[in-house]
């Protein structure tokens, strides 16, 4: 009897108090959980977030420091080499030099060809992600002869070699830039640049997105949506896009990177920015005949161009590992 009197007398715990500590989270908490607990991904942001200030803030960070992209004659010597060690021109007025023969401060043309740098790659990503997502969805949803006739550009758009197409097309695109719509010069290049990056590279995605419908339409809740008469927009946007936010982002954050450093070789293949507007691609370009005599030249926007793609490829193998577990590094 006293023994059912004490458990009559205990009191009732609710699941909340039984079990202190634990709520529930969103697919995207438990990501970003995963993801701050990563020291190599919690790193690349931090580099990454340091290198976009920078390029957003250029002219207040060179004004700051009275870098110019000023001729300096007086500080090259016979032979067209600056003076200092390694005859790379380093002072305390030019931190990282001055370009051989025209003495044009490096550390202002680096901040600046970054501004140029990651808004090619940062334009090219966004419209390379929305026509391959909407054109995949489309393929992957609609199905008959609309999935064959895109699937069949893919193919055709696939089989051309980008790179050989974006040096071919460089001066009649540009041309045309120029005669149609009135834009000249650099900006017509970056636009054309943009505009190819788009164009040949949505294709990849595309194919990865139409994958992906067409397994998520035969699911349960995609049948009831259809079942209740919801439109094919509704369905889309409701129901299938946000079941494809992880292959978008990870694809997203391993083609910017990619878009840097093609970005860099065009413009070191001529095909890119010209001058005088400087780009990581072209100060390589133009630091090649000077590697024997004046190797920082080189090694200066080499090392920036490597630091700043390895560390998108490597946030972007976190975000992977982030946001599907199975595929955790060891």
């Amino acid at each position: 009897m006293t023994v059912m009197q004490g458990a009559e007398q205990e009191p009732h715990l609710s699941e909340e108090q039984a079990i202190p500590g634990i709520t529930g989270r969103s697919p995207a908490q438990m990501a970003w959980a995963r993801l701050r607990r990563d020291r190599v991904a919690l790193i690349c942001m931090a580099v990454i977030a340091l290198v976009v200030l920078v390029a957003l803030f250029a002219p207040l960070i060179t004004k700051a420091l009275g870098l110019t992209d000023d001729f300096n004659g007086h500080l090259i010597k016979d032979g067209g080499l600056p003076e200092g060690p390694l005859h790379s021109g380093i002072s305390w007025d030019h931190p990282l030099g001055v370009e051989p023969l025209t003495g044009r401060d490096l550390m202002y043309r680096l901040l600046y060809g970054s501004r140029i740098s990651l808004l090619v790659a940062g334009l090219g990503t966004l419209f390379t992600v929305v026509i391959g997502v909407i054109l995949g969805m489309i393929a992957g949803y609609s199905g008959g002869w609309i999935d064959a006739a895109l699937s069949r550009l893919m193919d055709l758009l696939l089989s051309f070699p980008q790179l050989i197409l974006l040096i071919a097309l460089s001066p009649v695109l540009v041309q045309v830039l120029d005669n149609k719509l009135g834009i000249d010069g650099n900006p017509a290049r970056i636009t054309f640049l943009i505009i190819v990056f788009a164009v040949f590279g949505w294709t990849y995605l595309a194919r990865l997105i139409r994958g992906q419908v067409l397994s998520i339409r035969e699911r349960e809740f995609v049948e009831a949506a259809v079942s209740i008469g919801a439109s094919s927009r509704r369905i889309l946007l409701k129901e299938v896009l946000p079941n494809l936010w992880v292959p978008i982002l990870v694809y997203a954050s391993l083609l910017f990177p990619s878009y840097i450093g093609l970005e860099a070789a065009l413009s070191f293949l001529g095909v890119g920015v010209s001058e005088p507007t400087p780009t990581w691609g072209r100060m390589l370009a133009d630091s090649v005949s000077f590697y024997t005599v004046d190797p920082l030249y080189l090694f200066i926007p080499g090392t920036y161009l490597f630091i700043v793609v390895l560390t998108f490829n490597l946030l972007g193998d976190s975000i992977r590992d982030a946001l599907d577990p199975r595929a955790s590094r060891s």
